[in-house]
């Protein structure tokens, strides 16, 4: 059978795609899921999963074409069975096309077989991201939906999104219940097509894969100990990871007492129980050495003492459980911290040409574009310039491999109005100006605060700016953005008495000055890299004046 590869939609208003590389070539052998071709947007780069295992028998689309989303770019033959007729289903429109596999009818009766039950799946919302929740459903089993009507409303502690339908007929089933934390590709819901009908005397199993959605390649450090089911529990990731980093055994983890929905473990749970847990008492073990005239020596290991842990109720104390999105922002944390060796290097700069330079023209810029000018732009910039000059820094870890990125992507960590924080990313970064950057800022900063923010807002950075200047704090050692290896933090700006060298003669002088921090993963980042790049920050915004810089 022949399965057709289609060009597939990367975002709400993407309709076109640039093909970067084929992995493969007419004649090779692909399993399902492996990677097939790698494409761009203007959004967007990732690889694209093969729909189906078999040979690759034509490629339609040429490297560095642009293609339509729908239009067919590879074709697949598959293993042919009789007993098996493979139907693909592709609308250009329409962002999760299937392939459905109908296996073999036992009918007990001769009504007409015309069923097709289309399965909707949690979607990928980010690269770091593996599960979704649900908030809401829009819509009851027994409704009529129409193609891309929205069904769903899920949240991760990236964003918060609505989910359209991918297909128009009934609500049939739902699956996965609001409040529910759903991993990603997971089915949640199951929708009857037009035509579709359900009888006791006919049974159909359907296989759906979704082709055109594919997932940007990333690593996560999953260690398969322990099982992501054991009996009717779901351990996340997350937990999973943790309890093989600490050896739990699967039946230690049964004996956790889960305050996650459904009983579920979560991280803090896990840590709970890690830290308080006791080791057991080692049986005592005498060695009797060779020699008779030497005493017996035995060696006894004494037990770990539990640690004092505070009371947990009382008029003293108030306990305030952690909302979803602070729960997953600690496990990323700490996360992160278990990935990257961090290190901090410290330096300043004085900016006092800049602080000049916005005094003067912020009412002209703000009158002219209509958003305020703001500090944040002339970093970026700088930034820029920096990894501009020491690319090196620029980059991510794929096991043994360092990825160096050749473009861009500017994260702007951006606190919510609700205490959590979010990452929007800047696309192409190095190709704005100062007032193109301070544009892309306060736009993905108001809609992140207002929740408008849609996927591809979040996903792809390279390199992340932090300002924890803002609360007047001087310098501070942030975490790493993962899967970047580099994060740079802003201080406060503020006057203070500074030593220069003024027509030969050095005076005591009064400038504005900020401390910067560049926080980078030791694995594939040395010192003098970082140092160099906070150098050429450091240049860059002592090098800006009314002359230099261009709005």
């Amino acid at each position: 059978m022949i399965v057709e590869v289609i060009m597939p939609k990367m975002g709400e208003s993407l309709q076109e795609g640039t093909i970067i590389k084929w992995h493969k070539k007419p004649g090779d052998k692909v399993e399902r899921d492996e990677t097939l071709l790698e494409i761009s947007t203007d959004k967007v780069d990732t690889e694209v999963p093969s729909p189906a295992s078999g040979i690759i028998v034509k490629i339609l689309a040429n490297e560095n074409e642009t293609i339509e989303v729908g239009k067919p770019i590879a074709e697949i033959e598959t293993e042919t069975d009789k007993a098996q007729t493979i139907k693909q289903e592709t609308n250009p429109d329409q962002q999760k096309s299937e392939i459905k596999i109908e296996m073999p009818v036992q009918k007990e009766t001769t009504a007409p077989s015309n069923q097709s039950i289309i399965e909707v799946i949690m979607p990928k919302m980010g690269e770091s991201l593996q599960e979704g929740t649900i908030t809401k459903w829009l819509k009851k089993p027994g409704e009529k939906v129409e193609r891309d009507e929205m069904i769903l409303e899920i949240s991760t502690d990236k964003v918060d999104t609505e989910v359209p339908s991918p297909a128009s007929g009934i609500l049939q089933e739902i699956i996965a219940k609001e409040g529910e934390t759903v991993e990603v590709g997971a089915v949640i819901a199951k929708i009857a097509t037009a035509g579709t009908f359900t009888t006791t005397t006919e049974k159909i199993e359907q296989i759906q894969t979704p082709i055109t959605k594919p997932q940007a390649k990333t690593e996560t450090h999953i260690q398969e100990k322990v099982a992501k089911n054991i009996g009717k529990r779901f351990y996340s990731p997350v937990v999973r990871t943790i309890a093989s980093e600490h050896n739990i055994t699967e039946e230690e983890l049964a004996s956790i007492t889960g305050t996650g929905i459904d009983g579920r473990v979560t991280k803090k749970d896990l840590l709970a129980y890690i830290e308080t847990r006791v080791a057991k008492p080692q049986v005592e073990k005498t060695i009797t050495l060779e020699e008779p005239a030497k005493p017996t020596v035995k060696i006894s290991k004494t037990t770990t003492q539990e640690k004092y842990l505070p009371p947990t109720t009382g008029d003293d104390i108030e306990i305030i459980p952690m909302d979803r999105v602070r729960q997953i922002i600690a496990e990323h944390m700490v996360y992160s911290k278990h990935t990257s060796a961090h290190v901090t290097s410290v330096t300043e700069a004085d900016v006092t040409q800049i602080v000049r330079f916005r005094e003067k023209f912020k009412d002209e810029f703000e009158k002219r574009e209509g958003i305020k000018l703001t500090y944040t732009p002339f970093f970026a910039r700088a930034a820029i310039e920096g990894i501009l000059k020491n690319p090196m820094i620029n980059v991510s870890v794929d096991g043994t491999n360092i990825i160096r990125h050749k473009r861009i992507h500017l994260g702007m960590a951006t606190a919510l109005p609700d205490g959590n924080l979010i990452v929007p990313v800047i696309k192409y970064a190095e190709t704005l100006s100062l007032t193109g950057l301070q544009r892309a800022i306060t736009d993905l900063a108001n809609r992140a605060r207002n929740k408008k923010l849609n996927p591809d807002d979040i996903q792809g950075g390279t390199f992340t700016i932090t300002n924890y200047g803002t609360a007047g704090t001087l310098f501070g050692t942030p975490i790493i953005n993962q899967p970047q290896t580099a994060i740079l933090g802003l201080g406060a700006i503020q006057k203070r008495p500074v030593v220069r060298l003024i027509d030969g003669e050095y005076l005591i002088v009064i400038r504005d000055m900020i401390y910067l921090s560049l926080t980078y993963d030791h694995r594939v980042i040395d010192g003098y890299l970082a140092g160099t790049t906070l150098q050429a920050i450091v240049q860059s915004l002592e090098n800006m004046n009314q002359e230099t810089i261009m709005l």
